[in-house]
């Protein structure tokens, strides 16, 4: 009888045993495929302006007062592009399809590098923020920088929704890494993990 109490308790034990030595070491991964069941949004606000700042292809482009970085693209997405359409628009290009995000003002004599533009009237145009519902442990991390190691870490997301009033739509995502220390809590997401952080997904319909 006692034997065969033991059996699923010791089953159990292994099992806990398992996911959490597979929360260790693959955490990052396990993170990242809960992500793509939902996130947890902490704002969402409606575009109100766009500026870019860069020599079209690459660049910064500020959304509202958020910074979003057009430098880091992981692969197999290639770098998008930002300029002047021929009808006077501020627009992105990305795999051959163009999505206009609004008119630009007439240049002046004083007219900067920078391009900047308000969304067409009847866009429903949108930038969220979030991050991941499940972080995970990084007790064997060491920063011999600074002395301070991260004890936990978890995706960060922007993403931007763009819908034209003839149904043309953009979808841009953003992923960066937080990390979270006892003396910070969580830091800004801007550390880039090369090869997976960055600009993520870029999709113009139709």
């Amino acid at each position: 009888m006692l034997r065969k109490l033991l059996t699923p308790i010791v089953l159990v034990v292994v099992l806990a045993a398992a996911a959490g030595a597979a929360w260790f070491l693959r955490g990052r991964q396990i993170s990242r495929f809960v992500d793509r069941h939902g996130i947890v949004t902490t704002s969402s606000e409606e575009i109100r302006s766009v500026r870019y700042e860069g020599n079209g292809t690459g660049g910064v482009l500020y959304v509202n007062q958020t910074g979003l970085s057009l430098n880091a693209v992981v692969p197999p997405l290639q770098t998008p592009s930002v300029g002047s359409s021929k009808d006077g628009k501020l627009a992105l290009a990305a795999s051959g399809k163009v999505f206009p995000l609004g008119l630009l003002p007439k240049q002046d004599d004083n007219a900067t590098d920078a391009l900047s533009a308000v969304p067409d009237p009847g866009d429903d145009a949108r930038i969220g923020i979030g991050h991941s519902k499940l972080g995970w442990p990084t007790t064997f991390d060491l920063n011999f920088m600074t002395g301070v190691s991260p004890s936990w870490k978890r995706h960060s997301y922007q993403r931007i929704s763009w819908t034209k009033p003839n149904g043309m739509k953009l979808e841009m995502l953003w992923r960066y890494e937080q990390n979270y220390d006892a003396a910070n809590g969580w830091t800004s997401p801007t550390m880039i993990r090369e090869g997976e952080s960055g600009l993520i997904k870029i999709e113009i319909k139709p």
